[in-house]
């Protein structure tokens, strides 16, 4: 099931991604940037000339896509705060604001379904987890994938 048709990564999440690596791997001499720096600021750069807000995760460079993904690694899986009213019945769980096929799909989404899935109900911002339950989702920090 295809819940996301094309995912792209939204050019906020490249920039965040940039801020991670610019304060994990600092310029040493303010000149210099680091390579998963450069790769991105290249993408970054690419979508402002052609005013996209979105890039095609298939079709980014190697070391662009991977600098994302171990951003994206450090940011949290789920959305879940373990209140699922879509298994009651709703259409669209109100614990997280999330589809009842996002939230039966979820392990097969890609990082940048999940990324997308993220944006939407982050800006909607009308699910639990941002307001009646928000200390549910600031309670679970989620280690980065390989951590101990």
């Amino acid at each position: 099931m295809i819940l996301h048709p094309m995912a792209g990564i939204h050019i906020t999440d490249i920039e965040a991604a940039i801020n991670h690596w610019r304060e994990r791997e600092p310029s040493p001499d303010g000149i210099t940037l680091a390579r998963p720096v450069r790769a991105l600021a290249e993408v970054y750069a690419l979508m402002v000339y052609f005013r996209e807000q979105e890039a095609d995760a298939r079709s980014m460079p190697r070391a662009a896509y991977e600098a994302w993904l171990a951003w994206y690694e450090t940011t949290p899986d789920t959305p879940c705060i373990a209140i699922c009213s879509t298994s009651q019945g709703d259409p669209v769980c109100k614990g997280c604001g999330r589809t009842f096929d996002e939230v039966q799909h979820w392990p097969e989404l890609s990082p940048a379904e999940k990324r997308q899935t993220w944006r939407r109900i982050t800006l909607h911002g009308d699910a639990w987890r941002f307001n009646r339950y928000a200390e549910r989702a600031a309670e679970r920090v989620v280690e980065p994938a390989g951590a101990a």
